[in-house]
């Protein structure tokens, strides 16, 4: 049966997810768990040097390239403590994507649209977590600024699992979290990430059925049906709709949300069901 191909969003992560990002996900996972088995005080730059492999392998040398210099110059303008410099630079950074001649020159990068929008959904969200660093130099004492190092930013900005699409971490509990030591039980772990993987593979499954006997965003492309139809059925769509995104952001942050609890780190919540929300506000956070 044919699927609704007008959510964007949705098919182009997935199509990723099977070609590449999935297995650079399992690698992450197994670098992570033997660092937590034989290594655990250096597990930080196992998985740093992991996401900047991964990183180089899916973007080349050049989108690498990119990422590290919008992570130097972030640090560099964090240094001046000041809230206001840094939101400026964030701002600066992400208008350099808009900028006409520089699109052509990163599209010549690559082979195909879709490497070139992955580069950008990246270093979209690169910014937000330089923006995070940044901000939290400036809020914290000079003795506190010990654990906001250039390599510590690099350990949070190439983290694999959040690398691409967020969530988003703050850095103070990335780091906290990292540093944190704690028994290593084989067997715990292996019954989070079975239990998790049939989670997803529900929620994913669920998402499919959506998309490919619902058509919702094929309906809202087209007036006609919309004009056509009566307020009732409007109102169904719309709660079609945004269940849609709801279970579909349950997939794409709940497998990075599986890999931190892997990785002995506590993920972001998860969405909450719309059906239960008076507001959508909490929605976009």
């Amino acid at each position: 049966m044919p699927q609704d191909p007008m959510d964007f969003e949705w098919s182009y992560w997935i199509e990723w997810g099977r070609e590449r990002i999935l297995w650079l996900l399992a690698g992450h996972l197994l670098v992570s768990q033997m660092s937590r088995l034989l290594v655990e005080k250096y597990k930080p730059w196992c998985l740093m040097f992991y996401g900047m492999a991964a990183c180089w392998l899916l973007l080349g040398i050049k989108g690498f390239a990119v990422i590290l210099l919008h992570a130097a110059i972030s640090f560099a303008v964090a240094q001046f403590q000041l809230s206001l410099l840094t939101w400026l630079c964030s701002l600066i950074l992400l208008s350099t994507l808009r900028i006409p001649a520089v699109e052509e020159t990163k599209r010549k990068w690559y082979d195909t649209e879709n490497e070139y929008y992955l580069l950008l959904f990246t270093v979209s969200v690169r910014c937000l977590f330089c923006t995070s660093f940044s901000l939290e130099y400036c809020w914290h004492a000079p003795t506190q600024k010990s654990s906001h190092s250039f390599p510590w930013m690099l350990a949070y900005v190439f983290y694999y699992p959040t690398f691409h699409n967020g969530p988003l971490v703050n850095f103070d509990e990335f780091s906290k979290q990292m540093r944190r030591q704690e028994a290593f039980s084989v067997k715990t772990n292996l019954s989070i990430l079975i239990v998790g993987i049939i989670r997803i593979f529900f929620w994913w499954c669920l998402a499919e059925l959506m998309i490919h006997l619902m058509y919702i965003h094929a309906l809202y492309s087209s007036a006609l049906p919309l004009e056509s139809a009566s307020y009732w059925a409007l109102g169904g769509l719309a709660l079609a709709q945004v269940l849609f995104f709801y279970v579909k952001y349950l997939v794409l942050y709940g497998v990075p949300a599986l890999l931190l609890q892997m990785d002995g780190l506590k993920p972001p919540a998860l969405p909450c069901c719309v059906s239960l929300m008076h507001s959508f506000t909490k929605m976009w956070r």
